[in-house]
């Protein structure tokens, strides 16, 4: 595919906690509090943040595996920031190292491994 991936490349999401967004929403648990599968989503905002404008038309990231330490609660109102850095570059493989934070600190912290695709060639994956 042609591109290109320089070690470093660093991208941010935020995102101010919602109802919508808490474990008991997710049903991920009963606490109104910052939902893990959303600090994940956040996570994999940033990172695709950090290639997006190195990826030429037609070419995307998917994500492969996410594996994140969460913390800290984070309460309804409050807003979260994630970062991503990329670390390693194998193939079309990327490996990012992510945290979040909130106005109190650390809240996540660990790594995103998305994967260098061509947009077309996998959608004909979906079809049978």
């Amino acid at each position: 595919m042609g591109v290109s991936m320089e070690l470093g490349l660093r991208g941010e999401a935020q995102h101010v906690v919602a109802d919508v967004d808490t474990a008991i929403a997710y049903g991920s648990g009963s606490v109104p509090v910052l939902s893990t599968p959303c600090l994940i989503a956040l996570c994999e905002q940033a990172a695709i943040a950090a290639v997006a404008e190195r990826l030429p038309a037609g070419v995307t990231t998917v994500g492969m595996r996410v594996q994140v330490d969460h913390l800290q609660p984070t309460a309804v109102g409050q807003e979260v920031s994630a970062e991503a850095i990329l670390k390693h570059v194998e193939g079309r493989r990327l490996t990012f190292a992510v945290s979040v934070n909130d106005h109190r600190g650390l809240v996540a912290a660990g790594k995103v491994i998305r994967v260098i695709v061509d947009v077309e060639r996998f959608m004909e994956k979906t079809r049978n």
